[in-house]
C-alpha cells in the first residue's frame, strides 16, 4: 500500500479547532490541543490531511466565502508553527433551504454527501476504501461510510453530544478523546495495513 494515495479528512470545527459557532473572524481560531501534532505525524508518515467543512454561514449570509478562506489561511499558519500541514482545504457553502441563490441549492458536497471526498479524490488519486474521516458529527462520519472510509468520532465540539446517535446509526468504527487519540488510532491501523501489504 502506497502511504500517499491515504487520506485522513478532518472536519475542522470541533475537530480541529475549537467550536466557535459561525467561525468567521481568523483571529478567533483556537486550536484543539494536539491538533498540530496530529496533522504532523500524518505529514510524515507521508499521508495526505485534508479538512472537509460545511460553512453553511456562507449561505446564511453571516460570512462570506473570502472569510472562509481567510480563516483557513489562519490555520495554515498556527499549523506551520508546529511543522503541520493541509495538503488541500474543501468547504460547502450551500445550504438546501437557507440563504438566496447561488447559496441555497442542495448541492453534492455538503455532508452527509461525498462530494469533498471526491474531488480530493480526483485530485490527489487518493483510495478512499484506505482512507479515514475524523469528525465530531454523525454528518461527517455518514460522509465517510458514503465514500468507503474509515471512520472516527472525536469527543470535542459537538461529539459527546452525537456519539449515541451516531453509534445507533452504525457510522462509527471508533470513538477517541480528540484528533490526537484519532489519529494514534488511525496511524496503527495503516501501519498494520502496511506490514501486512
Amino acid at each position: 500500500m502506497k502511504l500517499n494515495d491515504v487520506g485522513i479528512f478532518f472536519d475542522r470545527d470541533g475537530t480541529i479547532n475549537v467550536d466557535a459557532d459561525y467561525l468567521s473572524d481568523p483571529d478567533d481560531l483556537e486550536l484543539i490541543p494536539g491538533a498540530a501534532e496530529a496533522i504532523r505525524d500524518a505529514n510524515r508518515l507521508g499521508v495526505r490531511a485534508f479538512v472537509i467543512t460545511n460553512q453553511s454561514g456562507v449561505a446564511r449570509g453571516l460570512y462570506s466565502e473570502e472569510d472562509v478562506r481567510a480563516v483557513h489561511q489562519r490555520l495554515i499558519r498556527l499549523l506551520a508553527r508546529d511543522g503541520a500541514h493541509i495538503d488541500a482545504f474543501y468547504y460547502c457553502p450551500h445550504h438546501p433551504e437557507y440563504g438566496e441563490a447561488p447559496y441555497r441549492r442542495v448541492c453534492s458536497c455538503r455532508k452527509p454527501k461525498t462530494g469533498m471526498l471526491l474531488q480530493a479524490q480526483m485530485e490527489f488519486g487518493i483510495n478512499l476504501a484506505s482512507s479515514f474521516v475524523v469528525g465530531d458529527k454523525c454528518t461527517d462520519l455518514q460522509a465517510g461510510r458514503a465514500a468507503a472510509c474509515g471512520t472516527v468520532l472525536v469527543l470535542t465540539g459537538y461529539g459527546a453530544i452525537e456519539v449515541e446517535e451516531c453509534r445507533k446509526a452504525g457510522t462509527v468504527d471508533l470513538v477517541a478523546r480528540d484528533i490526537l487519540e484519532a489519529w494514534g488510532a488511525i496511524r496503527g491501523r495503516i501501519e498494520k495495513r502496511h506490514i501486512k501489504a
